[in-house]
C-alpha cells in the first residue's frame, strides 16, 4: 500500500476527571487522526501493588491505576465532541456483554456519531472476569457464536431465533438500525491464535491485534485472507489494522530510562508464552501463565511483582515498544505499512513511564502524525 494511505489512531481512554478528556478528544480530531479507540476495561494491566511514588510518579498525582471509565459512556460523550473522527472500543468482550445487548448499543453508538463507530471486540482478558465472579469458560467459541448472533440481529428485519450452546434466541428482533442504511459499523477482531485467525476471516471486518512482530504480523495475516476466501468473502475487504504502545521523545537517553522501568516492563507481562519462547526465555509469571488471558495484576504484592519484573529483559521492551525518536517510531510504522497494515492505533505509553512527559511526548506523537498526513 501507498504509506499516504496508511490511517492513524490514538487510544483515547477517558481518565479523570472525566470532563477534562473531552478537550484532549477534540485536539486529537483537529491534529487529523482518524480514529481515536477507547479500552473496555475495569482494571488496568498494572498492579497497584507497584502504584507507589518511589515506582512511578503518577501515583502522587492518581490515587489508583484503576481509574478508568466505563467505555460506552466514554464514546457517547466522544461522539458528541466530534465530527469526522471513528471511535472504536479497543476492545470489548462477551463475558460482561450479551451480544444482544451489545448489538443495539453499538447501532446505538453509530446512529450518536453518524456511522462513525467501530465494534472491536476479542475473547476478553481474566483480569475484568474472574475477579467479578464471572466464569471464565471457552472464550473463542463464546466469541465467535456472538459475533454471530449481533450480525443475524443487525441484518435481520424480521424476528428469529438461534439454538447456540452459550446463547439460545427465541423470537428475538433488533429493529434498531444503522445511521447509514445498510452500512453496519464494521467489527474488527483482536485475533492472535489460530482459531481467531480464522474467525477473522469468516466473521471480521477488520483485525485489530497488539504488538505483532513483522514476520508474525504477515504470516498471521496471511491465514485470515485464506480464511477469507474459503468461504468466498474478498480478504481485501478486511482492514488489517495494529494497536501499539509508543514510548517516544527527541533525547535517546529519556527514552531509555523509560525503557527500563517496572511500568514498562510490567506491560510485557501481557505479552504472550510464544514471544517469551522466541527469546529462548519463560513467561515472567510461569510456564502455564499465558500473558494477556491469565495475567490479573491485583493478584501481587508489590515484593512479589518487582522480582517478577526483573525477569523481563529490556532487549524485550525494545522490540515491543514503538521507541525512540520521532524519525524512528516513524521508521517503525512505515516497516508495518509495508507489510499490509492499513491502520495503525497509537497509545502514548511515555505518559505511564513518566507523567512529566506528557507535552514533550504528545509534540513528538505530533511529529509522527504530521509525517504521515502532511
Amino acid at each position: 500500500m501507498d504509506i499516504e494511505d496508511l490511517k492513524i489512531g490514538r487510544d483515547g481512554t477517558f481518565i479523570p476527571p472525566f470532563k477534562s478528556n473531552i478537550n484532549t478528544i477534540k485536539s486529537y480530531e483537529t491534529d487529523g487522526y482518524d480514529s481515536i479507540f477507547f479500552a473496555d476495561h475495569i482494571l488496568n494491566w498494572i498492579p497497584e501493588s507497584i502504584w507507589h511514588p518511589n515506582i512511578t510518579n503518577l501515583a502522587k498525582v492518581y490515587e489508583s491505576p484503576h481509574l478508568i471509565y466505563e467505555v460506552f459512556s466514554m464514546m457517547t460523550t466522544a461522539a458528541l465532541n466530534t465530527k469526522k473522527v471513528k471511535l472504536g472500543t479497543g476492545v470489548t468482550e462477551t463475558f460482561r456483554r450479551n451480544p444482544a445487548v451489545l448489538a443495539q448499543t453499538i447501532i446505538t453508538q453509530d446512529q450518536l456519531s453518524n456511522g462513525r463507530t467501530i465494534l472491536g471486540i476479542g475473547t476478553g482478558e481474566k483480569e475484568n472476569i474472574t475477579p467479578y465472579g464471572i466464569n471464565w469458560e471457552k472464550p473463542v467459541s463464546r466469541l465467535e457464536e456472538a459475533i454471530e448472533i449481533i450480525r443475524l440481529l443487525w441484518e435481520n428485519d424480521e424476528k428469529f431465533n438461534y439454538n447456540g450452546k452459550f446463547w439460545k434466541l427465541k423470537n428475538a428482533v433488533l429493529s434498531l438500525k444503522p445511521s447509514k442504511k445498510g452500512k453496519f459499523p464494521p467489527i474488527w477482531i483482536a485475533a492472535h491464535g489460530q482459531r481467531m485467525l480464522d474467525i477473522t476471516g469468516r466473521l471480521g471486518d477488520g483485525w485489530l491485534p497488539i504488538y505483532l512482530d513483522p514476520n508474525s504480523y504477515k504470516k498471521k495475516l496471511l491465514l485470515i485472507k485464506e480464511s477469507a476466501k474459503k468461504v468466498g468473502r474478498d480478504p481485501e475487504t478486511i482492514t488489517p489494522a495494529l494497536y501499539v504502545n509508543v514510548i517516544i521523545d527527541e533525547d535517546l537517553d529519556e527514552v531509555d530510562k523509560m525503557i527500563k522501568s517496572p511500568i514498562a516492563k510490567n506491560h510485557l507481562l501481557t505479552l504472550y508464552n510464544e514471544d517469551y519462547k522466541r527469546l529462548g526465555i519463560s513467561h515472567p509469571l510461569g510456564e502455564s501463565v499465558d500473558g494477556v488471558i491469565d495475567y490479573i495484576p491485583t493478584n501481587y504484592e508489590q515484593h512479589t511483582m518487582l522480582e517478577i519484573l526483573k525477569k523481563v529483559p529490556v532487549e524485550m521492551c525494545r522490540k515491543y515498544y514503538f521507541n525512540g525518536t520521532p524519525d524512528e517510531v516513524i521508521s517503525r510504522i512505515e516497516e508495518y505499512a509495508k507489510i499490509g497494515v492499513k491502520h495503525i492505533v497509537l497509545f502514548n505509553y511515555s505518559l505511564l513511564c513518566d507523567i512529566n512527559k506528557i507535552p514533550s511526548s504528545n509534540k513528538c506523537m505530533k511529529i509522527v502524525l504530521d509525517y504521515f498526513k502532511k
